[in-house]
């Protein structure tokens, strides 16, 4: 999460933004009040004064206007007011701003003077006073937002840092608010989940132990018919089948095994892809024997991976008997890419329900001749989980399923 994504920068932005928003508002009605102000004491009082001197001025009578207000008709107008447009206007005359009002009657143009420099003064001290407010709100909200951010956010950082490193003790769990209620609620869900994984750790472990003996057994009991030189050639031929079908559960009861222990507990040799590989293609050509499918494996650059060899051996070789197990006529082929194993087949495809699972479920359509995919594909899951690889699915052109194992690039070696 970058810092520009969490909660604390999205709260200060939110009040940074309300106070500019707020402030604008202000500021708007502020200016309409101050022209208002302006037109009102001015504009108004200058429109008045020449409605109160021009009669007097063509009657003859003296013209005595107020303080700070002049009234100058025909030739009396100064030079610089003169030929002024009619109403109310603004003039800069030796640099003293005037209001001037101009205007015509029967006996010529007059003006009306109103020095403005005091209200132009009350202007700027009014409009200085809203311009250190607005940089004083924003200051401020700038401040409560971050005090917020800190105040409300750092606890749930705190919780979230705790709940993503697995954390044995969560913290907030005393306190009686929201907070507490969402601690105590992750606290409880944990320890289930712990539970849970404990449980299916021991389970695993357990039943992958409780296997080994009867597989010995009929180990044993098959490598001793084989042995048998007077035996029936279809019963050494069933005892070869049971021997390695007894070889492959035990592969799987190893594998189990492996995976009920932590990662951290195990040896991670580095590893050939290419030879794994390789041996396993070889080895599955027994189950493509007598059909019209050809299983070949088409090399691709070499790669190695630092994990356990018989989780590797048992993740490649369960793709590819999978493919060679339910695909009838075609061909089954092996490559490897870049960091990748890919086994293509042109077999019958995933059915539904299976697809959904690599979120192909919708709108893909119904395999055919094929009721599931085995356990061998959900071993393979379950190994690339382990191992922090990726499991990824796509149709084949012209048919058929490509499966593909994604190594992590921090696992593998050229």
């Amino acid at each position: 999460m970058t810092p520009r994504d969490s909660l604390r920068h999205r709260i200060a932005v939110a009040y940074l933004l309300f106070a500019l928003g707020s402030s604008l508002f202000l500021a708007i009605i502020a200016i309409v009040a101050v022209e208002g102000i302006e037109v009102h004491l001015v504009d108004n009082r200058l429109t008045e004064a020449a409605a109160w001197a021009a009669p007097r001025h063509a009657g003859g009578l003296p013209v005595a206007m107020p303080a700070g207000l002049s009234f100058y008709h025909g030739a009396s107008i100064p030079v610089p007011l003169r030929n002024l447009p009619d109403g109310v206007g603004e003039v800069h005359v030796d640099g003293i701003g005037l209001h001037v009002l101009a205007g015509k009657d029967a006996s010529g143009n007059y003006v009306v003077v109103d020095h403005e420099s005091d209200y132009e003064k009350v202007e700027l001290v009014v409009y200085s006073m809203f311009g250190v407010g607005f940089i004083g709100i924003m200051l401020f909200s700038l401040f409560l937002g971050g005090f917020i951010g800190r105040r409300f956010v750092t606890p749930i950082t705190t919780l979230a840092n705790a709940v993503r490193e697995n954390s044995s003790e969560l913290p907030l769990l005393e306190r009686h608010d929201e907070l507490g209620i969402l601690a105590r609620a992750f606290a409880a869900h944990t320890s289930e989940l712990r539970l849970y994984l404990e449980r299916e750790r021991l389970f695993t472990g357990d039943v992958s132990h409780e296997l080994r003996t009867p597989l010995t057994v009929i180990t044993g009991a098959a490598e001793i018919i084989m042995a048998q030189a007077d035996a029936n050639p279809a019963t050494a031929a069933a005892a070869e089948r049971i021997l390695r079908a007894a070889n492959e559960a035990a592969a799987c009861v190893n594998v189990l095994l492996t995976l009920a222990r932590s990662r951290d507990r195990i040896a991670h040799p580095v590893t050939s892809i290419d030879q794994i590989a390789r041996a396993e293609t070889e080895r599955s050509q027994p189950l493509v024997a007598g059909r019209p499918v050809a299983l070949r494996f088409l090399g691709g650059p070499a790669f190695a991976i630092a994990a356990p060899p018989e989780l590797l051996v048992a993740a490649v070789g369960n793709l590819i008997r999978n493919a060679c197990q339910y695909t009838t006529h075609g061909e089954v082929s092996v490559r490897l890419g870049d960091g990748t194993v890919r086994v293509e087949d042109t077999g019958p495809g995933l059915p539904l329900a299976v697809r959904a699972t690599f979120g192909q479920g919708q709108g893909a359509a119904p395999g055919a001749g094929s009721a599931g995919a085995g356990l061998g594909l959900a071993l393979v899951r379950r190994i690339c989980e382990y191992l922090g690889a990726t499991l990824a699915f796509s149709e084949r052109e012209g048919g058929g399923s490509v499966f593909e194992i994604r190594f992590n690039m921090a696992l593998t070696k050229s």
